[in-house]
């Protein structure tokens, strides 16, 4: 095993529309064998195994697709359709999300091209969530299996990932693994969809906020809808700082929750995040990737944070939240919050409170929210469960009373 923790890769192709029954039947058979082999493997063990899925998908570092915010529901759909998936594998097959004995999924999206086969060579790594072959291939994490469909269009992005992995492939990393009986299917050549509605500007600096207790596939999407607003690496002004804030609710609103004795400590739920956002961000070698990290703690409001310093462009800031509006009306220079389609409501109070001190209104982005739509009717309360940070306390009361 190359690390103490089991790990994967899965190299997904694109996919053959973005039409989620397409989208199912192509990924579905090779997610459950993926996460059959890893649980089995796991044996046990009293912690998850990590899987790095690469969707591809064309044309994502193209010019037409600048800025990337014009791209963005179309990209969060995506993002939304193989955390719903792999919520759907898991559920049926009775595998742990993100706990104990289960997987732990971290989805990137891959800029490759299946139709013209393309594999760019470039100097230094690009950050995700985007990112290209020579990135992930060149990016020293040491997978335990590298998994691909085996069919013509996961053979053919197999063998471009090969051609830079077997480059720098430490002896410690895993190999390539077919995953055999995957269905066939002829990759998209076209699958992004250009939003006029976000074609304004470039973010340097973004915001999303929340409870993040127990950190979920939920999470996950919200998160990786967030840092796909934020300004990428190699469009970066010189001397700009990029920098993403997430508010993390302050445990003093948090009282009246439900199965409140079981809510993670504000440290817990900062410590996921800022892991996540590294795990999908920062594809640097480990020895280049090391966070300078400071902490803080006062008694007003975004007095109290830990500030992750990736590198001199990028910034990680875990702000706790005090009340709704967090560092979206103190932060002036925050340009674009992320919000899901359930809290929509508090984008436009955030711009309220912004008006009455003539600042300009935030940019603001929706996600969609995970449901439990093809999801079978026995399988749905359950797989809701597993995206409800109520529940998962729920569970934990439950065990811990058992």
């Amino acid at each position: 095993m190359a690390s103490d923790q089991l790990s994967a890769l899965l190299l997904l192709p694109p996919p053959p529309s973005a039409s989620f029954d397409e989208f199912k039947a192509a990924y579905e058979p090779v997610l459950l064998s993926v996460c059959t082999k890893l649980v089995r493997e796991l044996n046990g063990a009293n912690h998850s195994a990590i899987l790095d899925i690469a969707l591809s998908l064309p044309g994502l570092q193209s010019p037409s697709c600048r800025p990337r915010t014009r791209a963005f529901s179309s990209l969060q759909s995506f993002l939304g359709s193989i955390y719903r998936l792999i919520g759907i594998v898991c559920v049926e097959q009775g595998i742990e999300l993100d706990g104990p004995d289960g997987i732990d999924s971290r989805v990137v999206l891959l800029d490759y091209d299946s139709v013209q086969n393309t594999a760019v060579t470039r100097g230094d790594p690009c950050d995700g969530p985007i990112i290209d072959l020579q990135t992930l291939a060149r990016s020293g994490r040491l997978w335990d299996y590298i998994y691909y469909p085996d069919n013509q269009v996961g053979q053919g992005l197999a063998t471009a990932f090969s051609s830079f992995y077997s480059e720098s492939k430490d002896p410690n990393g895993g190999s390539m693994s077919a995953i055999p009986d995957a269905p066939n299917w002829k990759a998209a050549e076209s699958l992004l969809v250009m939003d006029d509605n976000h074609t304004s500007s470039t973010h340097y600096s973004v915001a999303v906020g929340g409870t993040f207790d127990h950190f979920h596939i939920g999470h996950k999407l919200l998160l990786t809808a967030t840092a796909l607003v934020l300004q990428p690496a190699e469009d970066v002004e010189a001397g700009k700082v990029r920098k993403i804030t997430v508010g993390v609710t302050g445990e003093g609103l948090l009282a009246k929750k439900k199965y409140a004795e079981f809510l993670e400590s504000w440290d817990e739920r900062c410590m996921s995040t800022g892991s996540f956002l590294s795990a999908i961000m920062d594809f640097r070698l480990p020895e280049a990737s090391a966070p300078r990290i400071e902490r803080a703690s006062g008694p007003g409001p975004d007095d109290k944070y830990i500030q992750m310093q990736m590198r001199p462009d990028l910034v990680f800031s875990l702000v706790q939240i005090t009340d709704p509006f967090g560092p979206t009306v103190t932060d002036k220079e925050i340009s674009a919050l992320v919000v899901s389609k359930e809290t929509r409501a508090g984008g436009g109070a955030v711009n309220e409170e912004r008006g009455k001190k003539g600042w300009e209104n935030l940019e603001v982005f929706e996600v969609d929210v995970l449901h439990t739509g093809e999801v079978p009717t026995d399988d749905a309360e359950s797989f809701a469960s597993k995206i409800s940070s109520t529940d998962i306390r729920r569970r934990r009361m439950e065990m811990a009373t058992e």
